[in-house]
């Protein structure tokens, strides 16, 4: 009776049902599956279950993570370049520097074991090359007397208004000599027309500036030596791996020869004069473990090199004993390093968050210590006219000028002080002392001048070089008429004080990278030393038909 209820649905799957079982039995699937199952059991028994550890009540408690901005620390810059937290404005006050990890040698380093090239005869070959350029040092002569010299033959017309027969610039003759500027300004009056009366007026180093009533400045003429800056393929060289921190001349006439220091704590020495075919004229060596941030070459004892570096080490390479050996060490980080002219006895560094330290060579201790700044101290600079005017850079934005004769443990007032909205990474008196520029990240190079500095323009210049490329130092030139800085189109942008703009840019073909760094030759007016991020270094020189 049941099966005669059951919809014609019901009964096909009744039946699919029926047959679907006689086909399983057939196949006998349910004793394999049962034989299948049974051998499973049996592996799982021979497997164990690994209790956990069971850890100690007197464990430290799981911390919940946290980023380090919100904790107040740096960015982990583990995999990044050495010198990344360069270009870093500003770190929070409670936080002290980053450490370098790699061990430091607390004593002196030999100059054999500090050569990282394969031939080492090659450290022998740089060893005489400068004890011998040591012995020809010309002391007394540099590039600002001798060009003093060609303005002398260049500017007759004009030696009665310098009793010392020799051309000032514009802002010191100005501001020593007031009435020769009027007896100049009265001749150059009568001889114009149809123009307004003369404001001020000077000699900026074979150009006659005139600067009028409606704000013009005419200058009449660029200075040969500077239009014929050329760069050639044989003054092109990688020097070191990786960035180039500082590059510098040595200040000797007889011998071109540069030094460079990179971030690796790598110092190369480049002969450029070299004529050995077997030889490259480069010497690579490694004192530091860190980015290397001042080299000293000394006028009168050029055998003898002070290097400074964030490790927190200056060593002295001291070419007569082969050695680098240990000047100073500390925890903190040196940023830069300097000397005072005509004080070879004294070095003078920026240590820490803002700190300034002297140090007595002969004692081996600190003579003073300041707190000058917020933050690190980038440069630090002293005037040619006058030892005890002191400038310094810094990255809390500002540039001061001090007097060392006015500050004492308790009292570091500045003479100027000269702010910038972002970091200020250089600031270096002109060759005549009346004048400092600035470098800051605020894209302006800034101008002080005058008897007391009172006197600041701001020119623009794109100074972001972002986080790969070393910061931007304008660099004067071989007297106070040209400012010298990198650009980003891998250039160097010329810059003249005396009409606020960029008056021409050196680019060469042979320029595969951006100068960041550079100095000028001490005692050839005209050869620039450009240092990139890439380890190349540039020296342009000028044409001998100028």
């Amino acid at each position: 009776m049941a099966s005669q209820n059951l919809t014609e649905y019901e009964r096909r799957r009744l039946e699919n049902i029926k047959r679907n079982a006689e086909m399983v039995a057939a196949l006998k699937i349910h004793s394999k599956a049962t034989a299948l199952s049974a051998t499973t059991k049996r592996q799982r028994a021979k497997t164990y279950k690994v209790s956990p550890v069971k850890k100690p009540k007197t464990e430290t408690p799981i911390v919940i993570r946290r980023s380090l901005r919100t904790r107040g620390m740096p960015p982990d810059t583990k995999g990044l370049a050495d010198d990344f937290c360069e270009n870093f404005e500003k770190t929070p006050k409670s936080v002290s520097p980053l450490k370098p990890q790699s061990p430091r040698v607390l004593g002196p380093i030999s100059m054999r074991d500090a050569f990282s090239g394969d031939e080492m005869e090659s450290n022998q070959v740089l060893v005489e090359t400068i004890l011998s350029i040591a012995k020809k040092t010309q002391v007394g002569v540099s590039a600002k007397e001798e060009f003093a010299g060609v303005k002398d033959a260049k500017e007759e017309n004009l030696s009665d208004f310098n009793e010392k027969g020799k051309p000032v610039s514009c802002e010191r003759e100005v501001l020593e000599c007031p009435v020769k500027e009027e007896k100049l300004k009265e001749e150059l009056n009568e001889n114009l027309s149809g123009k307004s009366k003369l404001v001020s007026c000077g000699l900026v180093e074979g150009v006659v500036k005139s600067e009028y009533l409606d704000g013009s400045v005419k200058i009449e003429k660029i200075d040969p030596w500077l239009e014929s800056m050329d760069l050639k393929p044989e003054n092109v060289a990688r020097l070191l791996p990786g960035r180039i921190m500082v590059v510098k001349f040595f200040p000797c006439s007889s011998m071109r020869m540069i030094a460079a220091g990179n971030k690796f704590g790598n110092i190369a020495f480049w002969n450029v004069d070299c004529e050995d075919e077997q030889e490259d004229g480069i010497y690579l060596y490694r004192p530091h473990t860190a980015p290397v941030s001042g080299i000293l070459i000394q006028q009168y004892s050029m055998s003898k090199i002070f290097t400074s570096c964030y490790d927190g080490f200056i060593r002295l390479m001291d070419a007569e004993k082969e050695v680098f050996d240990l000047v100073h060490s500390c925890d903190d980080n040196i940023f830069c390093l300097s000397q005072q002219p005509n004080n070879f006895t004294s070095l003078y560094f920026g240590e820490g968050r803002g700190g300034l330290n002297i140090w007595d060579i002969r004692t081996g201790k600190s003579s003073k210590t300041w707190m000058l700044h917020e933050d690190r101290i980038n440069t630090i600079d002293f005037n040619s006219q006058n030892s005890n005017i002191m400038a310094t850079s810094s990255t809390d934005g500002t540039a001061c000028i001090w007097d060392l004769r006015s500050m004492s443990a308790h009292k570091t007032k500045t003479l100027k002080t000269v702010s910038h909205s972002r970091a200020v990474h250089s600031a270096y008196f002109s060759p005549s002392g009346s004048s400092l520029a600035t470098t800051s990240f605020d894209n302006k190079i800034g101008i002080i001048s005058g008897v007391t500095f009172e006197g600041i323009s701001m020119i623009y210049h794109d100074n972001w070089t972002g986080r790969w490329l070393s910061s931007f130092r304008a660099i004067w030139g071989w007297d106070d008429s040209y400012i010298f800085i990198g650009n980003m189109k891998r250039g160097v942008d010329v810059i003249s004080p005396a009409q606020r703009r960029t008056v021409m840019t050196l680019q060469s073909p042979e320029m595969s990278a951006i100068p960041c760094r550079f100095d000028s030759h001490p005692h050839e007016v005209g050869m620039l030393a450009g240092a990139t991020s890439g380890g190349q270094v540039y020296m342009w020189t000028p044409r001998q038909e100028y």
